[in-house]
């Protein structure tokens, strides 16, 4: 078989243009669980890379017959079965003609590939997760540019990888920041529901998990849209296209009933990331290290009920609902007034680092709040930027929850 029958079967424009002159695979990472779908479709490209044409068909067919629907897969399997008898002039040269989707399905092939030769290096961690709580058992992080879902463990404190997935992103790529720009948004969210595939149309396969979009920092940046979900595909289908939804995260069925163990409603951060930066456990221990400082200098000069003190921990562009920096320290001056002594306890922090805009960090916690005439607890959510001056304020203080809705965009 000559190898310019296959010349655009994936090799030449996906494989040798991500990694030109790779003599060996690169070390698998030890936290990953590859599928076996995935990691057929990686040994069938590998083996054509090296002009193993047998073993590649061999594993291309063992790939189609454990999942017909994967139709990337039916698409190499053809190629290959047509290179037998007669040269491919390019990818996709058989019975699907539909030229728009064989050019998805080569950026799946392209798209997937890069994944493969492009893992993080080992002990690294994504640089948002600078502290868990330890009521956030899982932590999922999106690589929007990688369609690239990560499913991390909270092992007391330290993120732990458990898993990554292929996942498909919307059409107009990434930074979302008005209803229907079928974008998807790039940002710190909650999970806020599970909804069930029974419950759906037949496009979002196994389920939904809608997040908390647009969250605060987006309505203050002046967002819009809504329902945006992680979810799955139809049916019929094994996997989409990397950007292929109205700004959703689109995962293959069997990827989004796995997670549903995982996820739980109201506490698993999802991290949406244009890029994933993997960093060093030291690095990020640092900065957290720094903005726990923060954090407790605020909490005790709440406390001290000195009100200049209290102002220094917040940003003089704060904004709050209605109320902006002079509002919300004149309701503290009166509230004090009545006080004789506050008393403020913090339990399950956790803080990430916003992945859309340096210096900005998310930290939510448990408030609980004792004083001479009033004592209550509560779920807090606060928006930290590092301002010009280097020292970390406060920009935004509310609910830790907010609301979702249900439709998609």
């Amino acid at each position: 078989m000559r190898l310019s029958s296959i010349r655009l079967l994936i090799l030449v424009s996906c494989l040798w243009s991500l990694h030109a002159g790779a003599a060996s695979e690169p070390d698998t990472h030890p936290h990953q669980l590859q599928l076996q779908e995935e990691a057929l479709l990686v040994d069938t490209l590998n083996h054509i890379r090296d002009r193993h044409m047998d073993e590649a068909l061999q594993s291309i067919e063992t790939l189609v017959e454990l999942n017909p629907k994967f139709r990337l897969a039916q698409l190499v399997y053809g190629d290959l079965l047509l290179a037998k008898s007669q040269p491919i002039g390019e990818f996709g040269n058989f019975s699907l003609k539909a030229r728009g989707r064989i050019n998805e399905l080569r950026d799946e092939a392209r798209t997937r590939l890069r994944s493969h030769l492009s893992q993080p290096q080992q002990g690294t961690l994504p640089a948002n997760l600078l502290r868990l709580s330890a009521d956030q058992k899982r932590i999922i992080v999106v690589d929007l540019e990688m369609s690239r879902l990560y499913l991390f463990e909270n092992d007391n404190g330290t993120p732990r990888l458990l898993s990554n997935f292929y996942a498909s992103i919307g059409k107009n790529g990434t930074a979302k920041r008005v209803e229907g720009d079928l974008k998807t948004p790039v940002g710190v969210y909650f999970v806020s529901q599970h909804i069930p595939g029974e419950k759906l149309p037949d496009l979002y396969g196994a389920g939904a998990f809608p997040i908390d979009y647009p969250n605060p920092l987006d309505h203050r940046l002046g967002h819009t849209g809504y329902g945006i979900w992680i979810h799955g595909v139809p049916s019929d289908t094994y996997s989409r296209a990397p950007r292929s939804s109205e700004g959703c995260v689109a995962l293959a069925n069997a990827d989004f009933e796995s997670l549903i163990p995982f996820i739980d409603i109201g506490k698993t951060p999802v991290i949406l990331s244009k890029k994933v930066n993997w960093q060093e456990p030291s690095v990020i221990e640092q900065q957290r290290k720094d903005l726990e400082k923060s954090i407790e200098k605020w909490r005790k000069d709440w406390e001290s009920l000195n009100l200049s003190r209290y102002a220094t921990n917040y940003s003089k562009s704060f904004k709050a609902g209605r109320r902006n920096y002079k509002s919300w320290m004149g309701r503290k001056e009166a509230v004090n007034k009545a006080k004789t002594h506050i008393q403020i306890n913090l339990s399950d922090i956790s803080i990430f680092s916003d992945p859309g805009e340096e210096g900005l960090v998310v930290v939510r916690f448990n408030q609980h709040y004792n004083s001479n005439n009033y004592s209550g607890e509560a779920g807090k959510r606060q928006y930290w930027k590092q301002e010009d001056d280097g020292v970390w304020r406060i920009i935004y203080e509310g609910p830790a929850t907010s609301s979702s809705s249900l439709a998609r965009n």
